[in-house]
């Protein structure tokens, strides 16, 4: 019988698995949702249409919203974490989640 613990992270949820977790409001975790949705759906219309031999600058633009909508989503996430996440570890004195934060942004720059 595996023992459960207290994540560190969150101080919420169980398990010795070494992922962390964040409880999300249920509108954001629709809202998230609902953009991977969309982005999973611009991905399938994008492999439809090479395999449709489609001409490469209609690929391509469909591909450069794909992109755009992947930054949106990470946007939005970021949004999140810094709210939540980052301003309560800091609040709890865990100035580490600078230093994470600092790695993530290098990241997505």
């Amino acid at each position: 019988m595996e023992e459960k613990t207290i994540c560190a992270h969150c101080g919420k949820c169980e398990g010795q698995d070494g992922i962390r977790h964040k409880m999300r409001s249920e509108e954001e975790y629709k809202k998230l949702l609902n953009r991977l949705n969309r982005i999973e759906g611009q991905i399938r219309g994008i492999r439809a249409m090479v395999e449709d031999n489609r001409y490469c600058t209609d690929i391509l633009t469909q591909s450069a919203a794909v992109s755009a909508a992947i930054e949106a989503f990470n946007r939005e996430l970021l949004d999140s974490h810094i709210r939540t996440c980052v301003a309560e570890n800091l609040r709890a004195g865990n100035d580490d989640v600078v230093e994470e934060l600092l790695h993530t942004l290098h990241k997505l720059i």
